[in-house]
């Protein structure tokens, strides 16, 4: 059980909910592990179609705890005095330490379902490198988003400035980045940040867990298929991903959800699709 989180499922939709309101669900040590495990075991399963992730209170996400940079301080984070332990061995350290956090967001994008955030209030530091790591984000009018790193001297190190200029245009990511200023829902949806923008924090969560149900009723071996070709052309030119789209249709492209799709519509209902098969199913 999470210490920072709750899900529930809603059909073939998950809803991860952060839930430290009082602490405007700011990460603690305990989130950067959590969520990993929580979505990886989503994943494993095969059942999960789509997931939203929303949170409770004034604001979305405070990014990470104030605890997690404090509590380590005068250490080398392995419990021993900075200054008694050799200094590459430190910093090798702490570059591993950045490579996990960055996992935990990467872990989002390694789903076979998309990923869908429901941001209200502030999304701020480590919540923008989170929310950029799903497919879709949606916001409530009063929503804003703020790269907050270059304000207390750090740069983002966890995926904003690797995944921001693939979703907004590059200009506007580096301005995010310099100024750490405030960009509020209304410009997020006018640049691209934000699909849709909706009025209340309450209408917010049910339009996106609605559009996930909508995802949730395609085939999800289509979109799994879809994600990892958009993904995947987005880290590569076209002519790799060309080659790429061509070599997993020739595995994955099967008739029978094309076929059930076209039996369903002349029968007058919804197609009904298998569940992808759990990981590490026939080994």
């Amino acid at each position: 059980m999470s210490t920072t989180f709750t899900i529930e499922h809603l059909d073939h939709v998950a809803h991860l909910q952060l839930n430290r309101p009082e602490a405007y669900n700011s990460m603690t040590r305990e989130f950067w592990s959590e969520l990993p495990e929580a979505v990886r075991a989503l994943d494993a399963t095969g059942t999960t179609r789509a997931l939203v992730i929303s949170s409770t209170g004034k604001h979305f996400c405070a990014g990470m705890d104030l605890a997690v940079f404090t509590g380590g301080a005068g250490s080398d984070g392995a419990g021993a005095p900075a200054g008694s332990r050799e200094t590459g061995r430190v910093r090798a350290q702490l570059r591993e330490t950045v490579l996990s956090l960055q996992g935990t967001f990467t872990a989002l994008e390694q789903a076979r379902f998309p990923v869908l955030a429901a941001i209200q209030g502030g999304c701020i530091g480590g919540a923008v490198d989170m929310v950029s790591a799903c497919d879709l984000r949606y916001a409530s009018a009063d929503a804003f988003f703020c790269v907050q790193e270059i304000n207390i001297g750090m740069t983002a190190d966890v995926g904003t400035l690797q995944r921001l200029p693939k979703i907004i245009p590059d200009g506007i990511a580096r301005e995010m980045a310099y100024r750490g200023h405030r960009v509020p829902a209304a410009r997020a949806r006018e640049i691209g940040l934000v699909n849709e923008v909706f009025g209340t924090q309450e209408e917010l969560v049910a339009g996106t867990l609605a559009i996930a149900q909508e995802i949730a009723s395609k085939s999800p071996l289509a979109i799994w298929g879809t994600k990892e070709m958009a993904t995947y052309t987005r880290d590569h030119p076209v002519a790799d991903s060309l080659r790429h789209m061509a070599a997993w249709q020739s595995g994955m492209f099967q008739p029978a959800d094309m076929m059930e799709t076209f039996v369903a519509k002349g029968e007058g209902r919804e197609p009904a699709f298998d569940d992808l098969l759990p990981h590490g199913t026939g080994l």
